[in-house]
């Protein structure tokens, strides 16, 4: 890499740091020149949109008014000085004066929105305050604007608000057919106990998954997911098709009682990790193809085949893993009446348990977060950086049939037109013989009361 002098003939091998500083100097020059002809560019096309605009006196009204006062602005390729240039707009509309905001340079701002998002993410995924002061330089210059480590400090205390915000939104608008629920424990530097949060994330008829609720709890207790649950009810949110989650039986009893009409679903990879637990690591990748093989079946029936084979060849000498797995059985099962291409969704709550191994990282890094409020909207912030990567169900055109109550058998959609036309055939069938029962009293009462004329050899009695 060779750097020009400046007023030389040619050029000569520099330092490998004079080349990088160079560089960098070099982009953040660049950068400057084109947001400058960008506000140029911007404020000329204002100015000839209402050039024909004129006072009484023949003067426009939309004129030029110098350069503004300079100030620092900080982007991706670090912080520059810029002078953006200034209208006076003097037209009245309905009563109010008119004024020229650059949409590219907005007032009062200092950053980029693309840095403003980096940042805050940086820390959220494992870079302490401490670590600004030493990392913002070298990435942003030495005079990156507003990006001190208080500004990231007073950012968490935005975010606290921001949550408290969220969980107080309205889900009437929303309608979830799908949710995974799950606990998940993380350390509290300035408490004793551990912060279990409840976190739930649902599925829409467009296949999108968001979070719906993330609240502090206490050891996953029933009163405690009852407490979520109800307040989701409240403020709108219907009662989902199908609830996935694992053994823990706080959720599955709080469920029962504010959404009864909603099905279970027990996670595989909590149930599999269960039962290994209880076999010894000898036997473990034997018996581990075997539980994939059930989780993984094609029917329900080949699944239930697959677990009762399990039963009788570990039941005699582990039955402590044989009980874990037959227990509640059914419930391991319910994703067959569902559409087989949501199946891998529904196996599992690995929504919740993926996204979280990031919260996991971060509260490592720091020793756990300073209280249970701000664990909670650190947790908040990366659930919903997360979700925008988030992968959306498989042929989620099948989910508002299952909305509909359409019915599912290991995987496939039930024809409803045959049911339904031989309904209306017996019903049409019926109909006749109803009119006939309606009908017949009558017309043997009308005989009875009106005889037919007498024949010769027949004794006719009147019943009236």
């Amino acid at each position: 890499m060779l750097k020009v002098l400046a007023g030389g003939r040619g050029s000569q091998a520099a330092p490998e740091e004079n080349v990088q500083l160079a560089l960098d100097e070099l982009a953040r020059e660049g950068a400057r020149r084109m947001i400058a002809a960008a506000l140029e560019v911007e404020v000329e096309d204002y100015l000839a949109r209402h050039r024909e605009q004129r006072d009484s006196d023949g003067r426009a009204l939309v004129v030029r008014n110098g350069p503004g006062r300079a100030r620092k602005l900080t982007v991706g390729a670090g912080t520059m000085s810029i002078e953006a240039p200034r209208v006076n707009d003097k037209r009245v509309v309905d009563g109010k004066r008119q004024r020229f905001t650059s949409k590219i340079l907005p007032p009062y701002l200092r950053r980029s929105p693309k840095v403003t998002e980096v940042l805050p993410l940086l820390y959220l995924h494992g870079l302490s305050t401490g670590d600004f002061r030493e990392a913002l330089p070298t990435l942003l210059g030495d005079d990156a604007a507003g990006l001190s480590p208080s500004a990231i400090t007073r950012l968490c205390g935005a975010w606290q608000e921001e949550y408290r915000r969220w969980r107080t939104r309205t889900l009437a608008d929303r309608d979830y057919v799908y949710v995974w629920a799950d606990g998940v424990h993380f350390n509290v530097r300035l408490e004793d106990e551990r912060l279990a949060a409840l976190v739930i994330v649902g599925a829409r008829p467009d296949g999108k998954k968001e979070v719906i609720a993330i609240e502090d709890g206490y050891r996953e207790s029933t009163e405690s997911w009852a407490t979520v649950l109800r307040d989701l009810k409240r403020r709108g949110m219907q009662a989902p098709m199908l609830a996935v989650g694992d053994g823990a039986l706080g959720f599955w009893a709080a469920v029962r009682d504010v959404w009864p009409e909603t099905k279970d679903q027990l996670c595989w990879v909590h149930k599999i990790a269960n039962v290994l637990d209880k076999l010894p690591k000898s036997i473990q990748p034997r018996a581990k193809q075997a539980l994939h093989a059930m989780m993984y079946a094609e029917s329900k029936a080949t699944c239930s085949t697959e677990i009762d084979k399990f039963a009788v060849e570990y039941g005699a000498k582990y039955p402590k893993a044989v009980a874990s797995l037959v227990d509640n059985r059914d419930r391991l099962l319910t994703f067959f009446d569902f559409p087989a291409e949501h199946w891998k969704h529904l196996r599992t709550t690995n929504p919740i348990e993926s996204t979280f191994a990031t919260v996991k990282l971060r509260q490592r890094v720091t020793k756990g977060a300073g209280s249970r409020a701000a664990g909670l909207a650190m947790a908040f912030k990366l659930m919903q950086s997360a979700q925008g990567s988030w992968r959306c169900l498989d042929s989620h055109e099948l989910i508002p049939l299952v909305r509909a109550g359409v019915r599912f058998v290991d995987g496939k959609q039930q024809e409803r037109k045959k049911e339904s036309i031989t309904k209306q055939q017996n019903q049409q069938r019926k109909r006749p013989i109803v009119a006939q029962e309606i009908l017949a009293p009558t017309l043997r009462v009308d005989f009875l009361c009106h005889p037919r004329p007498e024949i010769p050899g027949h004794h006719v009695v009147n019943a009236c």
